[in-house]
């Protein structure tokens, strides 16, 4: 197995032929997303400029992070008819000069539209040209603000976790938004995922715009959700209370039996079937073998577990993604800085200890 890592190691040195400097390129290792600032709240004023500050982004370059991933949303940053709320855009601004005085780099992504939700079951976006506009003109709004900062520090994100019933719906999206961008850009990083929730088993469908080496190509992992989203509000496994294992046979025959009639099929799919390091990795190759082919650098722009599953396996499945994401050289961000159910510290600010020294990269293997 280590033979395995260590040729990974050596194939995913990707991006060798750009045309920038070292210190101009765009190159992120580990970081942690601001989530629930500009991105996916109701916090207004006073109380979105107190929860995330610049003391945060020290705090986070002096725990060895080199980058964050900042989630915004339409509706935080614009009106409905595409004007600016300029506080928004002050805060977005704030945080990236306070990255840059700590030595930190900065993917800004476009995480909600009005017209798209990864979520929701209706996505104007597929449908509307009206709608497919109005996303190019919003990057080209964030490009007057933006491209004032070096190419080194800041990356464009072009959308968080495309849901598009057919692949090439966002293949053709892509290729357009990256164009708008590109012509006011030219060498500016931009971050792509693939269709449906920039999952790894949708990525041999992704169609990347050639000869352009400033790409990050990006997927998010949260296999096995059984524990990533354990008992998770928003999900149907609100109901499931069961036991759930990592590494190993997440879900036996014999545990299934003992449940409740009413959710055995809410986790059936996941009886007998097993996850450890060597399988993780296994689910990674089509994003792995995407990169190899075009030559461009990978990168893990979610991953995370929520703070109710068991804590112990939880530990041990971030070791593994950890360890991973270092023997294949993939940069990585976990989700997130700041919450209560996946934070790396709580909305009271009280640090998740254990977790914050394994997605350091400081944290020796757990014992068994």
């Amino acid at each position: 197995m280590m033979a395995i890592f260590i040729i990974l190691a050596s194939t995913l040195s990707f991006g060798q032929n750009s045309k920038q400097t070292d210190f101009e390129k765009f190159e992120v290792k580990k970081g942690t997303n601001i989530a629930h600032w500009l991105s996916q709240t109701k916090k207004k004023t006073e109380e979105r400029t107190k929860f995330f500050t610049k003391s945060d982004v020290k705090k986070i370059a002096d725990l060895g992070f080199d980058h964050i991933r900042l989630p915004i949303d339409e509706e935080q940053m614009w009106d409905e008819n595409g004007n600016r709320y300029e506080d928004a855009f002050q805060l977005m601004e704030d945080c990236v000069n306070w990255c840059s005085e700590y030595g930190l780099k900065v993917i800004v992504d476009l995480h909600i539209l009005r017209s798209h939700h990864f979520n929701a079951k209706v996505k104007p976006l597929w449908t509307s040209t009206l709608e497919q506009e109005k996303f190019f003109d919003l990057w080209r709004d964030l490009s007057k603000t933006l491209k004032k900062y070096p190419n080194h520090l800041l990356a464009y994100e072009l959308m968080n976790e495309a849901v598009a019933d057919d692949h090439n719906d966002w293949n053709k999206l892509l290729v357009s938004a990256f164009s708008a961008i590109r012509t006011l850009e030219p060498e500016r990083t931009i971050v792509i995922g693939s269709n449906r929730w920039q999952s790894v088993e949708t990525f041999d469908a992704l169609e990347v715009p050639l000869n352009d080496k400033n790409i990050l190509l990006s997927f998010h992992f949260y296999k096995p959700f059984l524990l990533s989203h354990y008992k998770t509000h928003w999900t149907p496994l609100k109901e499931y209370k069961g036991p759930v294992h990592y590494p190993g046979i997440i879900l036996t025959e014999k545990e299934f039996k003992k449940l409740p009639q009413a959710v055995k099929p809410l986790v059936k799919k996941w009886v007998n079937v097993e996850f450890n390091k060597a399988i993780l990795l296994k689910m990674w190759q089509k994003p792995i073998q995407k990169a190899k082919e075009l030559g461009l650098p990978l990168y893990c722009g979610e991953f995370g577990i929520i703070s109710d599953a068991p804590q112990k396996d939880s530990l041990i499945w971030y070791e593994d993604m950890i360890e991973l994401f270092e023997e294949t050289g993939i940069g990585y961000a976990n989700w997130n800085y700041k919450s209560d159910e996946f934070g790396l510290v709580g909305n009271d600010g009280n640090k998740k200890q254990k977790l914050i020294t394994i997605i350091s990269g400081k944290k020796t293997k757990t014992k068994l």
